[in-house]
């Protein structure tokens, strides 16, 4: 711990260290907190309380545990960059950098598709009967 004591008086250390000793002697003087613990958690038990009761801190009611989450299992991949073999796509969750940049440049998702292996995601279809806007005068 490191104090900026530079512009401090010489009254101002005099002062501060007169209050420094005397909480060095207040500190020096307690007992370990583990001991008094100890002593507060035997005498509460002693006349019929746990400590938490007396100090308002009652224990939490346990939670219940919350099952762990399932875990899915790993799907074979679906598309392949043919630039590099190690970029592999399942067509499950969003669309990896690689695949959405050549999709970008005027390629199909399907062109990608592992031969033998896989069959196109399907689209998300559009809701019939869902209302279109249409800005006026734009043709």
């Amino acid at each position: 711990m490191k104090f900026a004591l530079d512009h401090f008086s010489l009254a101002e250390l005099t002062q501060l260290i007169k209050i420094a000793e005397q909480r060095l002697k207040v500190v020096s003087k307690r007992r370990p907190i583990a001991d008094v613990r100890r002593d507060l958690t035997r005498f509460a038990a002693s006349q019929g309380y746990a400590i938490g009761d007396l100090l308002g801190t009652a224990p939490e009611p346990a939670r219940p545990k919350r099952r762990a989450a399932r875990k899915l299992p790993k799907v074979a991949a679906k598309y392949r960059d043919p630039e590099n073999r190690r970029n592999t796509w399942s067509g499950r969750g969003s669309q990896p950098r690689w695949l959405a940049a050549k999709v970008k440049r005027g390629h199909q998702a399907a062109d990608f598709l592992i031969p033998g292996l896989a069959k196109p995601t399907a689209k998300k279809q559009a809701a019939v009967g869902k209302r279109t806007v249409y800005k006026a005068g734009a043709a």
